[in-house]
């Protein structure tokens, strides 16, 4: 509804029939005046002056009706009668919808004057002139405009999340036909043509076809991720985004290593049920998050224990089980010369209960950014496959399919992430590395290729280390890191969560590089 501020006053006339004597010309000035003030037209205009809401339902109820006939016009209706002394109904004004007020102005500027209605918009109608100087400014002003214009949609173009994808798989994908390429000096046995290749795209596509169809029924179930409350700000922004994104890319991961080695390998199928056994137990505690709409579900200690009870039941397992090694025996454990080949003992199997706790917290750890632990995890696989291919190449299949399964989920999980991983991808990738350490020995190669996950269980260590020392020094606890883990840090200070998932990336291709030639060399 539009509303309109009026002040009225009389119309300056005079009379054909009027003398020129001062005398004459005010009896009849006086005369026309009480004549104009009896009139009907007058008193409506009067009853509408006196009653602002009146005049306003009756202004905009008229408004709409002309709107519909006469839109984008602003008409000033002049017809006059005889009783309206030359003064037009209200009801023949009509207002378009680009005129936003207007106000009946006056002034008196004599005795005998009393004005004139005078109509002012209050919004710029008639644009004033331009001059030279105008004109120069209001160029500048518009390339300005479109200069920011075009860099505002060149920015936007460039989807960041898109591009670190884009790049891993390309590095990925170079990285495994190198190996399958020169696979027969490694292993020095004659492999088939894309070795490694061929389970890692199967996987990659799988994993991709099955989130695009997954994903939608976790939003409709309502799996939401639990934020918490003391972490970034920009992440309550997640808060309606779906987690247990494990649910659809672990099963494709592990159907197409069994596939590919024919459902008969031993260490895959160990390997497989010791990532089953830590997804289910991130699954639980998805689970209770959700029901509990907190971020804590299972506690603690009772995660742990179940951690440790896996761990436990491998290391039992590996002592129970013939494996197809190289080294006609167990629990050895390949170093770079001069060290060689180092027999741990009953060591062993309690640096496989540890490796399988450590790798589990460690990706859960990292699983905070869109994308983080996805990409990380992928090249740590690849890294692991290189490693363990002299010693048993069936393990490298497994590592390459889990890697591709990997790529294949980050295509929801980049950045902006459309599911989260949750604990039940979390705590099962980090199972399954340190299951293909165990069974290959290949211990030193996973810290290595996992030095992301190292360093980010690392980083909470030290700042909960560090705080309860300076509070027990201090008397008040200090922080070493602005927030733990390490990526939290980062973002907090302000870098940005893509440019921080693309220096992992390359942090972690370095790595898994490194940690293959390593393993290589040892074995």
């Amino acid at each position: 509804m539009r509303s309109y501020s009026f002040s009225l006053n009389l119309q300056h006339f005079s009379c054909s029939g009027l003398s020129r004597s001062p005398k004459r010309h005010t009896s009849v000035l006086a005369t026309s005046r009480l004549a104009f003030l009896s009139s009907s037209r007058f008193r409506g205009v009067a009853s509408n002056f006196c009653s602002p809401l009146k005049l306003q339902l009756k202004r905009s109820q008229n408004a709409q009706k002309r709107r519909r006939r006469f839109r984008h016009h602003v008409k000033l209706s002049a017809t006059n009668d005889d009783d309206s002394m030359g003064i037009s109904s209200f009801d023949d004004w009509i207002v378009d919808d680009s005129v936003a007020a207007y106000m009946f102005s006056s002034s008196s500027d004599g005795e005998y004057s009393d004005g004139e209605i005078v109509l002012n918009p209050l919004a710029e109608v008639d644009l004033p002139p331009v001059s030279a100087d105008d004109s120069v400014s209001m160029r500048s002003l518009t390339s300005r405009r479109f200069f920011s214009l075009g860099r505002a949609r060149k920015k936007h173009r460039i989807n960041v999340g898109l591009l670190n994808n884009l790049i891993l798989i390309i590095f990925l994908t170079s990285v495994l036909l190198l190996v399958d390429w020169c696979g027969w000096k490694i292993v020095r046995l004659p492999l088939s043509q894309f070795y490694l290749t061929s389970p890692f795209f199967l996987s990659l596509v799988l994993a991709a076809c099955a989130g695009y169809i997954c994903v939608p029924y976790l939003k409709t179930l309502e799996f939401h991720q639990i934020i918490r409350k003391e972490g970034p700000p920009r992440h309550s922004k997640k808060q309606r985004t779906p987690t247990m994104g494990g649910l659809f890319f672990l099963p494709v991961g592990l159907f197409v290593s069994n596939f590919a080695t024919g459902f008969s390998s031993v260490e895959v199928a160990a390997a497989g049920a010791a990532t089953l056994a830590f997804a289910t137990i991130g699954l639980l505690d998805d689970a209770l998050c959700v029901i509990k709409q907190h971020n804590n579900g299972l506690s603690p200690w009772l995660r742990l224990f179940l951690e440790v009870s896996v761990g436990i039941w491998f290391s039992f397992w590996l002592n129970a089980t013939n494996l197809s090694s190289p080294y006609g025996m167990k629990m050895l454990v390949p170093l770079p010369a001069p060290l060689g080949l180092v027999c741990f003992g009953k060591v062993y199997l309690l640096l496989t209960s540890f490796c399988f706790v450590s790798m589990g917290n460690g990706v859960n750890l990292t699983d905070g950014l869109d994308g983080l632990a996805g990409g990380t995890a992928a090249l740590a696989f690849i890294g692991m496959s290189i490693a363990v291919l002299p010693v048993c190449p069936e393990l490298a299949i497994f590592g390459a399919s889990m890697a591709g399964a990997c790529v294949g989920f980050l295509l929801h999980n980049r950045y902006k992430a459309s599911v989260f991983m949750g604990d039940t991808g979390s705590l099962a990738l980090g199972g399954a590395l340190a299951a293909m350490a165990a069974c290959t020995g290949m211990f030193f190669p996973l810290f290595l290729s996992s030095g992301i996950f190292v360093f980010e269980a690392s980083s909470v260590i030290l700042q909960v280390v560090y705080f309860r020392t300076t509070k027990r020094l201090h008397g008040t606890g200090r922080r070493l890191f602005r927030m733990a883990p390490f990526h939290h840090h980062l973002e907090l200070g302000g870098v940005k969560e893509p440019v921080i998932v693309a220096g992992a990336y390359v942090v972690s291709c370095v790595l898994a590089l490194f940690a293959g030639y390593v393993g290589l060399i040892s074995a």
